[in-house]
């Protein structure tokens, strides 16, 4: 390990949502190896959890959404005057992070957002700015606030640490499950509705799971679970934590492009992911070598940064990936697992 000649903890903040949080992980656990570096992490009270148990991590700050929409100036400054001389890693770039850099009494490091690129890539689709985009994921982007050239995708994936408690829960839930079967966690929910696979296709591919003798479950948050009242749908009955430990049982993850999507990478369980409006380019793609990623060739994607768009050709993007061409991909990968863990003894395609 190359150790660090500043032992102080240096304050990380990233607010937004739970996959960019989860994002940063891996970043965190790269430097904490690579210079022994310890962090303060700052971010939502909600995503606050995904920080426990984390090696690099020495304590996590959990802002009320009060703190952060109706009085972020008082915020800011208690911030800076508690953490006075710690070095700020700025992981996220909004106005927020700027008046908190401003009023920082230390060293502030920001990272590359690329948002001109961004903007052009949304609005010509010119791969001028598609190349520059998919040069870097968004994990090596956090990485350049101290490594201008930072290592390979797959070295800064999300890193969770579920702890021997939250693995004994998650195994009481699946007690009842076969464990000589594969397990196949499902997420069939997304922020923007333009970015979940329809109900109807989801329904299909737990028929065509069952009809294949699979172990499955549903997982995550939303006002609308897949099956309400199913033994199997476990939507809004387990805590974020909780959520991560059953993933990490699992073989497999089918998800939209979601933050639990990350949280499968974090634990290491491959990833099959539904992407439709949002593509490689902005940086968000699972990069373990055995993820695969579901798509179709059209040229009205990416429509939106993050799937907010409507659509008038019927979010096609998403609604012509069938049932049958997921279940497919769901036993390609498979073989390249072994008691829900991926098989390093079997050659990467």
């Amino acid at each position: 390990m190359m150790m660090s000649s500043d032992t102080q903890p240096k304050v990380v903040f990233r607010l937004s949502h739970l996959g960019d949080v989860a994002l940063a992980t891996g970043v965190l656990t790269h430097w904490h190896e690579t210079y022994g570096d310890t962090f303060v992490f700052i971010t939502r009270e909600g995503n606050a959890p995904l920080l426990d148990n984390h090696p690099a991590v020495v304590k996590t700050v959990g802002l009320s959404e009060t703190a952060i929409k109706n009085g972020w100036f008082a915020t800011a400054r208690e911030l800076a005057a508690t953490y006075a001389g710690h070095a700020l890693v700025d992981l996220h770039g909004t106005l927020r992070s700027r008046i908190l850099s401003r009023r920082w009494r230390g060293p502030v490091r920001r990272y590359p957002q690329y948002g001109l690129a961004r903007r052009l890539y949304d609005r010509t689709h010119a791969d001028v700015f598609k190349n520059i985009l998919e040069a870097t994921t968004v994990p090596q982007r956090y990485a350049m606030a101290r490594d201008p050239n930072p290592p390979d995708a797959a070295a800064l994936g999300p890193r969770l640490y579920p702890s021997c408690d939250e693995r004994a829960e998650a195994d009481m839930r699946l007690i009842d499950f076969d464990e000589h079967k594969p397990l196949i966690a499902l997420h069939p929910y997304a922020t923007h509705p333009a970015k979940q696979w329809p109900r109807e296709h989801w329904l299909g591919l737990t028929a065509l799971l069952a009809g294949s003798g699979m172990n499955w479950f549903v997982l995550g948050r939303d006002d609308k679970p897949l099956l309400p009242g199913h033994e199997r749908d476990f939507t809004n009955k387990t805590s974020l934590r909780e959520t991560c430990a059953l993933m990490e049982l699992a073989d497999v993850l089918v998800s939209a492009d979601s933050g639990p999507m990350h949280l499968a990478s974090g634990v290491g369980t491959p990833v099959a992911a539904l992407f439709g409006p949002t593509t490689r380019a902005w940086g968000f793609y699972p990069a373990e070598k055995h993820d695969r990623i579901l798509e179709q060739p059209l040229d009205c994607r990416p429509c939106s940064l993050h799937g907010g768009k409507r659509c008038n050709r019927g979010f096609e993007c998403l609604n012509a990936i069938e049932p049958e061409t997921v279940m497919d991909v769901v036993r390609e990968m498979l073989t390249h697992t072994r008691h829900g863990r991926p098989d390093e003894t079997t050659p990467a395609d």
